[in-house]
């Protein structure tokens, strides 16, 4: 075996581990920042699930009682039939000018 082979081969080695360990150095802050993100936002949830709670629960009965008033209102509306569009007609007997009646 060559020495010059076997020297080359743990300079490169070395030179993998630095590569590494400057990676994880260049990461680490960011995956820190990102994982402390999700312990706050996990403690701000445990504390304000009863307020969400009952924030939905009264989401809910509002939903409710909106559409039971839309139900109500399309209930009582009137029948259709004929609209005035508020256009002059002629008057009864008599049909529109040269059109037969």
């Amino acid at each position: 075996m060559n020495p010059e082979t076997k020297s080359s081969g743990t300079s490169l080695l070395g030179v993998g581990g630095l590569a590494a360990l400057a990676c994880a150095a260049c990461c680490i802050g960011p995956i820190t920042a990102f994982l402390g993100g999700l312990g706050v936002l996990s403690a701000v949830g445990a504390v304000w699930v009863p307020a969400l709670a009952a924030v939905t629960v009264g989401t809910l009965a509002a939903t409710a009682w909106v559409l039971r008033r839309r139900r109500r209102a399309a209930t009582c509306a009137t029948a259709p039939g004929p609209v005035d569009l508020g256009l002059p007609t002629p008057p009864p007997g008599q049909g529109h000018a040269g059109l037969p009646q």
